[in-house]
């Protein structure tokens, strides 16, 4: 697989969680038609809250799919596959050099918050960005009986402008500064392409809880549910969630492959020896 050769088209390459049909992945395409080569590798299948897994039980059967847009350069794959699974696909079998962008969504609801590793959208971009490949992580926030649907009420196309601006920007510049290998992009409901955009950390709160299963006994069917259960003005001012759901403005979340923790390593490691003694934030 070779690098991208100067004059070539870019080589853009599109996946999803919500699976090939999804009209928020269609709308991320769309909004790259005439810029580069385009190639759709995405999931059969619904596959969202897959994170970044690599699921034994899904055999990676690849089967050409019928563009749902008219674009010029466009090749369209389903995988049977989960998403960051799907990339590994796409970069490594199809693409047949490396691309200048992949771009994950646009997803239907916000990842936003501590469950971000849960998002499948999110584990396709950090995927893509851990082989070397700048990446987009896009999500429109939709309320959440949506969340698994296909609907028609979804506008994309304030998500869809946003994902083309940063998705341009990446490959004109190819690199992004240190320490950030992904940009995580939350589209607020109701959003155009006038609404104002902002840098923000990801929020350490919780959106979406889990719910307890209706079931009778422990071994019958009991699948775990989620609800939305935040106060947006209680998150972090230069957070995802406060940006998103509090101010209405879209968050541009830079992500990094190290999920080391950003604290002290030499006084932690004295703490963990019992060399120096450790005061909580209580004092405790």
């Amino acid at each position: 697989m070779s690098n991208n050769n100067q004059g070539q088209r870019p080589l853009i390459l599109f996946t999803n969680d919500d699976g090939i049909e999804s009209p928020g992945l269609w709308a991320a395409v769309g909004a790259f038609a005439g810029i580069g080569e385009l190639l759709v590798v995405a999931p059969r299948e619904q596959q969202s809250g897959m994170g970044r897994s690599m699921p034994r039980h899904l055999d990676g059967r690849i089967h050409q799919y019928p563009p749902k847009i008219e674009a010029p350069y466009l090749r369209t794959y389903a995988v049977n596959a989960s998403p960051a699974q799907a990339v590994q696909h796409g970069v490594i079998e199809l693409a047949g050099r490396k691309p200048a962008l992949i771009v994950s969504g646009i997803n239907y609801g916000e990842n936003m918050g501590n469950g971000v590793t849960i998002s499948g959208t999110v584990g396709a971009a950090l995927e893509g960005a851990s082989l070397g490949v700048p990446s987009l992580a896009v999500s429109q926030q939709t309320p959440t009986e949506l969340h698994l649907s296909y609907s028609d009420d979804v506008d994309f196309s304030a998500a869809a402008h946003f994902t083309r601006k940063f998705g341009l920007w990446l490959i004109e510049n190819r690199n992004l500064p240190d320490d950030v290998d992904v940009l995580k992009i939350d589209v607020p409901w109701g959003a155009t392409a006038a609404t104002d955009w902002r840098v923000t950390r990801i929020s350490r709160r919780r959106v979406y809880w889990p719910t307890r299963p209706e079931r009778v006994a422990l071994g019958d069917a009991g699948r775990m549910g989620y609800e939305y259960r935040a106060d947006p003005s209680q998150a972090e001012p230069n957070s995802d969630v406060y940006a998103v759901s509090h101010d209405k403005v879209v968050s541009v979340s830079p992500m990094s492959l190290d999920m080391t923790s950003r604290t002290d390593l030499y006084r932690l490691q004295l703490i963990l020896a019992g060399r120096l003694h450790y005061r909580g934030e209580n004092g405790a």
